[in-house]
This record gives structure tokens, C-alpha cells and sequence, in this order.
């Protein structure tokens, strides 16, 4: 069995959360959300016909992520990580580490016509921990490495003390057999979907702060999770958070689509005050071509470029390889507003210019000014930049020609 990446990163950045260290996954659990939007657009896709890729389609693009090898946790469904985890063993001879969704709370049923998302979240789990790791109900003990031994689980908090009393009851008992049975996890932390009492947008980010070091303050190191994965509020509560307790990994959620530049200021602002995850789903599988995007994203997190240089060599390489940009260039450099949430009713406030854009009460997606913007104070604590190509000297057929090596050695 190979070594994982993420093992190896995650040890690092405990011995020294100022090492530099980052992690990748891609979120490929749209599955458990989205019903058939879920795999996203397919090449032939027009907009009247509303065709998307196909579950099998979708598996193969899983496939070549992972073999690529730059991402180091494919997240996915649990039916998806039966098949390509258990089945077809996809994951034994990789350092990408397999993880599966483990529960699916109410708010993120996303579903064509349907409300659930605009109500108040509630607990629910389609699966468990023993069909995660070995694919039926019960595991025999030789049978739990089988399929992945890291799961995501979702927390919705609304300022409610009935509801998020269930929340909390939910996840204690969820810790609970995941200790007994060897099974790790992260834990999503969503902003409020339908608050008792709204939150104004520049404090939400306090509230989420609050709720998740209260949530954790009774849980022992054992069954603490690896990392989180929220939403990025911006210079001063991921600071504040990473300050607090730096043995708590920040890991950032990516939202909806946007724009290429909205994904990449995204990354390069939370690495620089405290994030040491980004858990991209959505933008990376509506992106044009997902593993010159996945490209990108870790030569920004290793130093190597930046968010302005990498939206235009994206660009050099969708046009060299003859795929039409969703956006022209100058657009596509743009930050706007984004839903942050399954439903796409959340938008966040981002003090200090960040990508993440401002709060839209009328779901309109307002452009923001183009290029880049300096956050607000605090220490940069992004990587020193390591050996590796400099996008922003190559001509447009340099990009392209590393870019077909990078997808043949794939």
C-alpha cells in the first residue's frame, strides 16, 4: 500500500502549522445532493436541452483525478466509493486517500422543485460507518480497510436550541461508533440555512467560530476530527480561529461555481491567514477542463504562481487545447458574489476585499471590481515558493506542452 499524502501532510502541519503544508480534496459527493445535476454538465450540454454527464461518465473523470495524482483526498459518495474504492481497488496503489460522505443532512437536498434546502437543517445519515469501510452492514475486522477509512460529517447549526441540540446528539453518537470502529473524520461546518434569529454577515463568522471550538470543547483528541471544512469569512475569523487553538486544522469549502479568479483568490486568501484545506467540489467539476483547474490549484498553494497569473495561463491552456472558455478572459478575472450553500441561497460577507464576495439579499450575482485585492492585515504564512514552472514567463505553447506531459505521465 502506498503511503498517503494526506498522512504525511497531516503529521507535518501538526508538528508545525507554519510548515507550508497544504491539502487538496475534491469534493466528488454532488451525488448525495444535486440528484441528476449532480455530475455536472456534459461536453454536448446546451442550455434548452439541459443534458449532463452520466453517473458512469462521472466515475471516469474520478478515475483520471486520482491518477493524476494532484489532489490528495477524492471525496465521494458512498455508492461511488463502493464501486471504485471496494470494487475496483482504485485507491490501493495511490497516494490519494479515498473518503466517503457519511451522513446528509437535510439542507443539503438539493433537489429539482424541492424545499428541503430552504428549511431548517435536520440530521439524517443514508449510510453507515461498516458500508463506508467494507460495502455491506457488518465488517469483520480483516474487512474494514476495504473501502475508506475517512468520512465527512456535516453540522448545520441555525441559532436554534431545539434543533441544534439534535445536531450535536447526532454527531456525539456518530463519534461514537467512528472511535469504536477505527474510522476517521472531518467535520463540515455550514454557516445557518434558516437562523431562529438572522446573524448579521459581518458577525457570522464569530458564531461559526464559536459553535465549532464549543461543539469540540467535550471531545477528547480520539475522537476530534482530522480537519474542518467551512466557509471562509475572511482575514480576521480565520485568523482568530487558527490563533485560538492551532492544532485545529482550518480547512475552507468552496461554494458555488463563479469565476476562475473567484476559486483562485479564494485559495491564495485563506492559505495566507490560517486555512491549510480547500475542499473544492463544485468548482472543480463545472470548471472546462478539471485537471488543468486541479493544476493550477496546487501550483498556487506551492508558491509557484499566483491567483491573477493562473487564471490567464488556465486560460492559454483551454485555448490550446481548443476548449471555448465559459468566460472571456477579462470576465473570467472577476470576483462576484457566491452561494455558499447546497441550495445556492447563502452568499458571505468576506471583510477586507476577499474572494467570497458581498452579501446579495436578492440572489443576483453583482461583478466585483477586476483584479487583484490585499486582504486586510496580519502575517503572510503562505509557502515559500518551491522548484516548479513559472506560468507567468512560459509562452502560451510552454503551458500547453507541459500541460499534455503532465495529463500523458496522468
Amino acid at each position: 500500500m502506498v503511503q498517503k499524502s494526506l498522512d504525511i501532510k497531516l503529521a507535518r502541519i501538526k508538528a508545525n502549522p507554519n510548515c507550508g503544508e497544504f491539502i487538496i480534496a475534491d469534493a466528488k459527493d454532488a451525488d448525495m445532493a444535486f440528484g441528476i445535476a449532480a455530475p455536472g454538465k456534459s461536453p454536448e450540454h446546451y442550455s434548452r436541452e439541459g443534458r449532463f454527464r452520466t453517473l458512469a461518465e462521472f466515475h471516469e473523470i474520478i478515475r483520471q483525478i486520482v491518477r493524476q495524482g494532484l489532489v490528495d483526498i477524492m471525496l465521494m459518495s458512498a455508492h461511488c466509493n463502493g464501486i471504485l474504492a471496494i470494487k475496483e481497488r482504485l485507491f490501493e496503489n495511490s497516494h490519494v486517500t479515498p473518503a466517503a460522505r457519511a451522513n446528509d443532512t437535510t439542507d443539503i437536498h438539493a433537489v429539482r422543485e424541492g424545499v428541503f434546502s430552504s428549511k431548517p437543517s435536520r440530521p439524517f445519515q443514508s449510510t453507515t460507518i461498516d458500508q463506508i469501510q467494507c460495502g455491506k452492514i457488518d465488517c469483520d475486522p480483516k474487512e474494514r480497510a476495504l473501502g475508506a477509512d475517512l468520512g465527512l460529517y456535516s453540522v448545520t447549526f441555525n441559532n436554534d436550541l431545539e434543533l441544534d441540540k439534535q445536531t450535536l446528539e447526532a454527531y456525539k453518537t456518530f463519534r461514537i461508533e467512528a472511535e469504536r470502529k477505527s474510522f476517521r473524520h472531518f467535520l463540515e461546518v455550514f454557516d445557518p440555512n434558516a437562523p431562529q434569529k438572522p446573524i448579521p454577515p459581518d458577525k457570522l463568522g464569530g458564531f461559526i467560530n464559536d459553535m465549532i471550538v464549543r461543539c469540540l470543547a467535550g471531545v477528547p483528541d480520539k475522537g476530534r476530527p482530522l480537519f474542518l471544512k467551512m466557509v471562509y469569512h475572511g482575514p480576521k475569523y480565520t485568523e482568530e480561529l487558527a490563533r485560538y487553538d492551532p492544532g485545529l486544522i482550518i480547512g475552507i469549502l468552496g461554494g458555488s461555481s463563479g469565476t476562475t479568479y473567484d476559486a483562485f483568490k479564494l485559495l491564495a486568501d485563506a492559505q495566507k491567514y490560517g486555512a491549510r484545506v480547500a475542499l473544492f467540489g463544485r468548482k472543480i467539476n463545472n470548471a472546462e477542463n478539471q485537471f488543468a483547474f486541479i493544476e493550477m490549484l496546487r501550483r498556487i498553494v506551492d508558491g509557484q504562481i499566483s491567483p491573477e497569473e493562473a487564471v490567464r495561463a488556465y486560460h492559454g491552456i483551454l485555448q490550446g487545447l481548443g476548449i471555448k472558455p465559459y468566460r472571456p478572459l477579462e470576465e473570467d478575472m472577476k470576483l462576484t458574489d457566491q452561494a455558499m450553500s447546497y441550495g445556492g441561497s447563502e452568499r458571505v460577507v468576506v471583510p477586507g476585499g476577499a474572494s467570497g464576495g458581498a452579501s446579495g439579499g436578492n440572489g443576483s450575482r453583482q461583478p466585483a471590481a477586476a483584479g487583484p485585492r490585499a486582504p486586510a492585515g496580519g502575517p503572510s504564512v503562505r509557502k515559500a515558493p518551491v522548484p516548479g514552472p513559472s506560468f507567468g514567463k512560459m509562452t502560451s505553447a510552454e503551458r500547453l506542452a507541459y500541460f499534455r506531459n503532465r495529463l500523458n505521465r496522468a
